[in-house]
C-alpha cells in the first residue's frame, strides 16, 4: 500500500465507485431551471416545418409553439427565447416593429397560454426581418448604420415589451444598444422588463444551421459588428459597457468554442451569465449521434455540464425540454 507521511494514501477512486457515490459528490450539475429553450415561430404555415440541418427542431406554427411552451413548463425549463420568421421582409425590417408581426403575436400567444410560469424572452434583432439579412439598417454605402439601427431597436423593444416579453435579448452587437434600449423601455413605462445582453457574440462558423432556421437573406458576413474569434480582451470591454448601460444579464455566444470567455465573465461579474449553445453545436452532436459515433444523451449532458463547470447561470440550448426531463429523472 502506498503511503504519504506514514499514513495510507488517499484514493480518489473511492469517490467514483458507484453511480450513487458519483451523484452525491458531483461538483456541478445542470438543473432544468437553468435551461432556456430557443424556439422559432413562422408566419403563414399550418404545420411545423422541420429544419433539415437541425434534426428534431422545427419552425413552429402559433399553435405548436403554444404546445411547446406548455411542454417546457411541465419539464421544469426556466425560459423560452422566441425568434420570429416573417413572410415579408424589407430594407428596414418593418415586421420587427409591427405590433401584428409574427414575433409580437407569438409573444401574446405564449403569455396567454402560460402566463408567468415560464420566463418569456424575445430576440431583439433585425436580421430575421431585413431583406439583406443584416442585423441593422444600411446606409447609402451598404454598411450597417449603428445609430439608425439603435432607433429601430428602441421601436422593437417597445412593441416586444407591450406584447408581453419578460426579457429582451438585444443580439445585434451595435455599439450602445443596451443603453439605448434601456432608455426606450424606461421612457415607455417598461422599467420591469429585463435585458439579457448578447455581450460576447462572436462571428462564428457555427451559425450555419440557424440561418436556415430563420430563413436568413444574408449575403456576406457580419464580421464588421460581431466579435473576432481571435480576441478575448475585447469581450471585457463589451462586458464593461453592457453593465454600465444597464444589462441585467450577460451572454457568451457560441458556447463550447468560447468556454474561456465564459469562465472569465463568471469570475468578474455578479449578474447572471448565460451561454448560448448554438445551432452548429447542436447539429454536430446530432450528426455524430445519428452515425453512431457518440452516445447522444451522454454527449448532450456532458456539454451542458461543461457550461455549468465554467460558471454559467443559464444555458440556451435546443435540447432544453428533453434535457430537463433527463435531469429530473436522474435526480
Amino acid at each position: 500500500m502506498s503511503t504519504y507521511g506514514g499514513f495510507p494514501a488517499a484514493r480518489p477512486r473511492r469517490l467514483r465507485g458507484s453511480a450513487a457515490m458519483r451523484r452525491m459528490v458531483a461538483e456541478h450539475r445542470p438543473h432544468p431551471a437553468d435551461l432556456i429553450l430557443p424556439a422559432f415561430v413562422r408566419e403563414g404555415i399550418s404545420e411545423p416545418v422541420p429544419i433539415s440541418s437541425m434534426p428534431g427542431v422545427v419552425q413552429h406554427t402559433r399553435d405548436t409553439l403554444r404546445k411547446a411552451a406548455v411542454e417546457a413548463v411541465e419539464a421544469g425549463v426556466g425560459g423560452l427565447m422566441l425568434f420570429g420568421v416573417p413572410q415579408a421582409k424589407d430594407a428596414v425590417g418593418s415586421q420587427g416593429t409591427d405590433p401584428q408581426g409574427i414575433l409580437q403575436v407569438a409573444l401574446r400567444d405564449v403569455r396567454a397560454e402560460i402566463g408567468d410560469e415560464l420566463v418569456v424572452m424575445s430576440d431583439l434583432c433585425l436580421d430575421e426581418y431585413t431583406d439583406h439579412g443584416h442585423c441593422g439598417v444600411l446606409d447609402d454605402r451598404g454598411r450597417v448604420d449603428n445609430d439608425a439601427t439603435l432607433e429601430r431597436y428602441a421601436e422593437m423593444a417597445r412593441v416586444q415589451a407591450e406584447a408581453g416579453a419578460h426579457v429582451l435579448g438585444p443580439s445585434g452587437m451595435m455599439d450602445g444598444q443596451i443603453g439605448h434600449v434601456r432608455g426606450a423601455l424606461d421612457a415607455a413605462g417598461y422599467e420591469d422588463v429585463s435585458l439579457f445582453a448578447y455581450t460576447a457574440k462572436y462571428a462564428s462558423a457555427f451559425y450555419g444551421p440557424f440561418r436556415e432556421a430563420v430563413g436568413s437573406s444574408l449575403k456576406g458576413d457580419r464580421k464588421t459588428y460581431q466579435q473576432d474569434p481571435a480576441n478575448a480582451a475585447e469581450s471585457l470591454r463589451e462586458l464593461a459597457l453592457d453593465l454600465e448601460e444597464g444589462a441585467d444579464m450577460v451572454m457568451v455566444k457560441p458556447g463550447l468554442p468560447y468556454l474561456d470567455i465564459l469562465r472569465t465573465f463568471t469570475e468578474r461579474v455578479s449578474v447572471p451569465v448565460g451561454v448560448y449553445q448554438i445551432s452548429g453545436e447542436y447539429a454536430m452532436v446530432e450528426a455524430a449521434a445519428e452515425k453512431g459515433w457518440i452516445e447522444r444523451e451522454r454527449a448532450i449532458l456532458e456539454t451542458l455540464t461543461s457550461f455549468k463547470r465554467a460558471g454559467a447561470s443559464l444555458v440556451l440550448t435546443y435540447w432544453a425540454t428533453e434535457a430537463a426531463r433527463w435531469l429530473s429523472r436522474d435526480r
